[in-house]
């Protein structure tokens, strides 16, 4: 059988944060019971804020190439678009104020995976994790650690 059960109430994510740990006592006060073989799908977004894949746009001094693309996409910021750039490995497509990008992992998806949303109000974006797999296992482990309990991460 399969269930798709919502983990609620894991506090806002800063970098360094103990996520299995959060993870964990989300799951126990949501009066879910995990069990040997459970999968957890786990946001890239808070596993990023974990490890701390933040930028801060005030840091980013936009090269020539990207202040062409976001005049070029409607005034977008172009502090954002060298970030998406620095992610990238190539560009796919530039279209309607979307850069489709493979990234230096090998994935390809709308700027690079880099997201201005639920970070800081703006002032700041967060990246993807440099590897998902690996921080899929070390937050298997931490949970296995807490729990017991060995469960599958999905990131």
């Amino acid at each position: 059988m399969i269930q798709l059960i919502p983990v609620r109430g894991i506090p806002e994510v800063q970098p360094g944060a103990p996520l299995g740990r959060r993870i964990a006592d989300a799951i126990v006060r949501c009066g879910q019971i995990l069990e040997s073989g459970d999968i957890l799908v786990v946001a890239q977004k808070v596993v990023s804020k974990a490890e701390g894949r933040i930028v801060q746009l005030a840091d980013v001094v936009p090269s020539e190439f990207a202040m062409r693309i976001a005049e070029r996409q409607s005034g977008r910021d172009a502090r954002v678009v060298e970030v998406v750039l620095r992610e990238t490995k190539r560009i796919v497509r530039m279209d309607q104020g979307v850069l489709i990008a493979e990234t230096t992992h090998g994935f390809v998806c709308a700027n690079a995976g880099v997201d201005l949303s639920n970070v800081d109000g703006g002032a700041s974006v967060s990246l993807l994790p440099l590897d998902p797999d690996g921080s899929a296992a070390r937050l298997a482990e931490e949970i296995k650690l807490i729990t017991g309990i060995e469960v599958g991460i999905v990131v």
